[in-house]
This record gives C-alpha cells, sequence and structure tokens, in this order.
C-alpha cells in the first residue's frame, strides 16, 4: 500500500520532501499489474547481482528496470497532455506543489490521518529558476 501523500494532480508521489513521478493513472489495471510484478522481478535480480558482485547482470536488471518504470510512465516523456513542466525528483519545497505539501504537513502535525483536499492549479510553464542545465 502506498503511504506517501499524492500530490492533488496525481502526478507525483513525495517521498522524503522530494517529487516522484507516479505511474500512469489510464494505464489498464491488468497491465499495471503485469508491470508492478516486472518491476518487483528486477528489483529482486538486482539486489542478487549485487549481493553476487556480478556486473553484467546488475547492469541488466537496472536496464530492465529502467525500461519497466518507462512503461509505467514514471520515467522518459510524461504522461500528460497540458504540456506542463515535469517536476520528477525536484524537492517539493522548490515546486509549484510547496504550499499543498506545507499545508499538508500543518495538518499531519495535528492530526496524522488528515490529508487535505485542495486544488492545485497546475503550471503551464516551467520557471526561469526551475530550468535544468542540459
Amino acid at each position: 500500500m502506498n503511504t506517501e501523500p499524492t500530490t492533488p494532480d496525481g502526478r507525483y508521489h513525495v517521498v522524503h520532501g522530494r517529487l516522484w513521478r507516479a505511474a500512469n493513472p489510464t494505464l489498464p489495471a491488468a497491465r499495471r499489474v503485469q508491470l508492478a510484478r516486472e518491476l518487483l522481478h528486477g528489483r529482486r535480480a538486482l539486489k542478487l547481482a549485487m549481493a553476487s558482485g556480478d556486473e553484467v547482470a546488475e547492469q541488466r536488471a537496472k536496464s530492465e528496470l529502467r525500461r519497466t518504470r518507462t512503461r509505467l510512465g514514471e520515467r522518459g516523456p510524461v504522461w500528460w497532455t497540458d504540456g506542463a513542466p515535469d517536476y520528477h525528483r525536484v524537492l517539493v519545497r522548490n515546486s509549484p506543489y510547496a504550499g499543498w505539501h506545507a499545508a499538508l504537513e500543518a495538518l499531519q502535525a495535528r492530526d496524522d490521518d488528515a490529508i487535505p483536499v485542495m486544488p492545485m492549479p497546475v503550471p503551464s510553464r516551467m520557471p526561469a529558476s526551475m530550468a535544468r542545465a542540459a
């Protein structure tokens, strides 16, 4: 069960103060389950390869994990179509979601079970200060 908060638009999970892209919600349920199984299998393969010191198997497992995450929509091109920028791996406090997250933390400080439901406008363009160096 996912316990990380999800942004109001469903695009990201917040893990340790950082935004991580969520899986594409338009994937059919059966496909999402299949990809989740592939992800778990890939993680096990990576763990075994690292434990055995097999660098070839480790690279193969990492490559498969990247492909699976891309098919899930967690990596690669964004799955939304409104032209909004991708804030994957950005600190939530440095993103347009900062206000929502601050409100969430304030509510959780009062009641660990409360999650705010607030409309969140999605920016159409990334501010110049957020642009990453290519």
